[in-house]
């Protein structure tokens, strides 16, 4: 006898998509983790403490006391002194930088309160042309600076920039005095800079005021160094130690004070400034009694 076999239809389930944007996979561990939760925790991956970067503005939002941090200079802007043009015209660089992060310029300045104490604060954003270092970055850095010393409060700079902005020439490289500078007038006014370097801290920016600060904190695991690596290593022909330019190791070989975690940054800050501001006071000349 014969007997046909039997027909079956298979149903083919239609493979859901996983939501773009939803979920990030933690470069330490491997896990994968919901954005929504890294947000909530300042950009920190809750199991491995991994720093994520953090946007200037979402930074000033956690950092300062609410409603006390009012910005300033942010009509300062990037011009274009050199008319450089290479594969885009500069300008439309600026324009794309804009769109691209939703800022002015690359950093973010102002003043506020952290735990009711007054500081001037300049943040940089590395969505905006990597943290590039230009005139108008340099201009409003050396302002949140000299608000210090007007107001005779502490002066807090967040950095994060790749280095010098090559399409401003000279007038990137010069803001590194020019900061500096600044910097020196507020050391004369015996009032705090607490410097902290964020991944990544590069290039000129390292080499002039993120590491002039009367206290230097970095996040965990940030990059931080002039040249690169490759560079370095090409120049001077050595082999170099592995990890020699994060924070960790920089924390070893004296050249960073404290690493601390962006969720206990604010409450540590608060510390650092009342020691800071008590011994700035305690050593100001005392006039002679009459």
């Amino acid at each position: 006898m014969h007997f046909d076999k039997p027909t079956y239809t298979v149903r083919k389930a239609k493979k859901k998509d996983i939501p773009k944007g939803v979920y990030t996979k933690d470069p330490v561990s491997g896990e994968i983790v919901f954005n929504k939760e890294v947000e909530d925790n300042l950009m920190v991956v809750p199991k491995s403490g991994h720093h994520f970067p953090i946007g200037a503005r979402a930074r000033i939002a956690r950092l300062f006391d609410a409603g006390t941090f009012a910005e300033a200079d942010a009509g300062v802007k990037s011009s274009d002194p050199l008319k450089f043009v290479d594969s885009q015209a500069y300008p439309e660089r600026i324009k794309r930088y804009e769109k691209d992060s939703g800022l002015p310029e690359a950093v973010i300045s102002g003043t506020g309160k952290i735990h009711g104490i007054e500081v001037s604060v300049a943040v940089m954003d590395f969505k905006f042309c990597g943290g590039a270092m230009g005139a108008a970055a340099g201009e409003k850095i050396t302002r949140a600076i000299e608000a210090a010393l007007t107001k005779k409060i502490p002066c807090i700079i967040f950095s994060a920039s790749g280095g010098a902005r090559m399409q401003e020439g000279i007038y990137s490289l010069m803001q590194m005095a020019k900061t500096s500078a600044a910097l020196g007038r507020l050391a004369e006014a015996r009032l705090p800079f607490i410097s902290v370097l964020t991944h990544p801290t590069m290039g000129g920016v390292t080499a002039s005021f993120a590491t002039l600060g009367d206290v230097i904190i970095a996040e965990p695991g940030a990059l931080v160094g002039f040249a690169g690596a490759r560079v370095i290593k090409d120049t001077t022909k050595q082999t170099l130690p592995a990890g020699f330019q994060t924070a960790e190791f920089l924390l070893k070989h004296g050249l960073i004070d404290q690493i601390v975690s962006r969720l206990e940054l604010r409450d540590r800050l608060r510390d650092v400034l009342l020691a800071l501001h008590v011994k700035k006071k305690s050593a100001a000349p005392v006039a002679a009694k009459t």
